[in-house]
């Protein structure tokens, strides 16, 4: 199961996005999509939990909360 992150603020990087949501637990993965020709963030992104059950944890917890300025939206893909 993964979680998909989107509204998040394009200057914000892979790390930053991974460090946010390990807060809650190991990470399997942690993507920010990026444009391929200019390398720039296309302000979203996904995140998978080694534990599934901390899945709806991290979408109570991210979605809606503003980060960087932006609020970012964060549900199960």
């Amino acid at each position: 199961m993964k979680l998909q992150i989107t509204n998040i603020d394009r200057k914000f990087t892979e790390l930053e996005l991974r460090k946010c949501f390990e807060k809650l637990g190991a990470l399997k993965e942690c993507v920010l999509v990026k444009d391929a020709k200019t390398g720039d963030s296309k302000g979203f992104g996904f995140v998978e939990f080694e534990n599934p059950a901390l899945h709806k944890a991290a979408v109570d917890e991210f979605n809606g909360r503003v980060i960087n300025g932006q609020k970012i939206k964060v549900k199960v893909k």
